[in-house]
């Protein structure tokens, strides 16, 4: 079932992925400094583009339609507090200064929520919650979003099956069990109101001091996880939810969590190829429909010193130009201390763009990075170009799944139906026995 926009007001989005909730806001952001020998890159556009004839699109005529302000607001996706689009917050206010989650996204003009735990209480619930959101966002539809790797990250375990973690997944080596899985989380996560799953997780988990990936990664296989993550993808396509690769280049090989440090990963480029790449590889092909970002150094591929969200050559070099992806590509939460070591939280959502991020994921300081990437397209250091393609990404992101002019509007009914159904448990015993 949906709710229709309006044409004259034709939509738009966002996303989201993993991270911990914002805290206070922090200090004015520091310019930083550029290593010595170092060209910096950062304050660069992306390549000039001749900006597309709207037409018949309906995706370039809903961009069109959209002021300065809303485009900017539908690169951001924080997480709101509450159980109800009406629910009263002192953490709502004091972060984002409004109460109540639907006034957060008529103020922002955001484009997507996230949701946690906290947001989770019951099936009727979340239902009511979801459309409650949907309602919320009068312009343009939301794409509500989630972390449900299943296994160890799974944010709404309290309604849903208990599918295996990736890692006895890949333990069956059957990528058919992947993709069964995927498909079955998606149409649980669709029925409550969630119509983007930041999973599957493509890293290859090679490194057994990891204390971030481990059993959240399909194995130590190259080929095996790529394999496995291609069927994930195609398995959340199925469902028709969105899916989202992570983390870009490669979170495998370190034994820093970037939640609370900035790690460094030391592979050549021959060994990133080798053994990093494959499972992105594998997921552009298989039609992934997001990638998201590593707050990670990755020194060969980028001797700058800055994590990969804000390194244009790796998002925008490897990921676009090498890669080929033309997808949305999402940072990891920007309130994660390993993108917020060098740069105030203004300047790091400022930088997440130039650098080539479409999506804004938990920013830590929510007012001041929208500020500041207002800003900078006014003054010219984001041009309005570069904007577009972002906001166009995330609109052809809902066009294909059919989320363009139509809210999705979730009924408890068909949730109580599909949640932790006999199929899907019966097949979450299947892949624990192959395992």
């Amino acid at each position: 079932m949906f709710r229709r926009i309006g044409t004259a007001g034709l939509l738009v989005l966002a996303l989201t992925a993993c991270g911990g909730g914002g805290g206070a806001p922090a200090s004015a952001a520091p310019t930083g400094a550029t290593p010595e020998g170092t060209k910096d890159t950062s304050s660069a556009s992306t390549t000039p583009q001749s900006p597309p004839q709207a037409g018949a699109d309906p995706v370039l005529r809903a961009v069109e339609r959209l002021t300065l302000e809303e485009k900017v607001g539908q690169l951001f996706m924080p997480v709101l507090y509450g159980t109800a689009a009406d629910t009263v917050s002192g953490e709502n206010q004091a972060r984002y200064g409004a109460q109540t989650p639907a006034k957060v996204i008529a103020r922002f003009h955001l484009g997507g929520v996230i949701l946690f735990p906290a947001n989770v209480k019951s099936t009727a619930q979340v239902v009511k919650l979801t459309n409650g959101l949907q309602e919320a966002s009068k312009k343009v539809p939301l794409l509500v979003g989630t972390d449900q790797e299943n296994g160890l990250v799974s944010r709404m375990s309290a309604l849903m099956t208990d599918f295996p973690g990736a890692a006895e997944i890949g333990a069956t080596k059957d990528p058919a069990m992947s993709r069964a899985v995927a498909r079955a989380t998606g149409e649980e996560l669709r029925v409550l109101g969630v119509n983007l799953d930041f999973a599957p997780v493509a890293d290859v988990n090679v490194n057994p001091r990891n204390p971030v990936i481990g059993r959240r990664a399909y194995g130590n296989d190259p080929t095996a996880v790529a394999k496995m993550v291609a069927a994930a993808v195609k398995g959340f396509g199925d469902a028709k939810v969105a899916a989202t690769a992570k983390h870009f280049p490669g979170h495998g090989d370190t034994s820093v969590d970037s939640h609370t440090g900035l790690p460094v990963i030391k592979h050549t480029r021959a060994q990133w190829e080798r053994i990093d790449a494959p499972p992105f590889k594998a997921a552009i092909g298989a039609g992934v429909d997001a990638v998201m970002s590593a707050h990670i150094v990755f020194p060969k591929l980028d001797p700058s010193g800055d994590p990969a969200t804000l390194s244009k050559p790796i998002l925008t070099g490897l990921l676009r130009q090498k890669l080929g992806f033309k997808g949305v590509i999402s940072t990891d939460a920007l309130n994660m201390e390993g993108v917020r070591k060098k740069y105030g939280d203004g300047e790091v959502a400022v930088r997440a763009v130039l650098a080539g991020a479409d999506l804004l994921l938990m920013p830590y300081d929510l007012g001041k990075a929208y500020q500041a990437v207002l800003g900078a397209v006014k003054s010219g250091r984001i041009s309005e170009d570069r904007l577009d393609q972002s906001v166009t990404r995330l609109l052809r992101l809902k066009q294909k799944r059919g989320l363009l002019t139509e809210a999705p509007v979730a009924s408890a009914e068909e949730a109580a139906r599909v949640l932790r159904s006999p199929e899907h448990r019966r097949l979450a015993a299947k892949v624990r026995a192959a395992g």
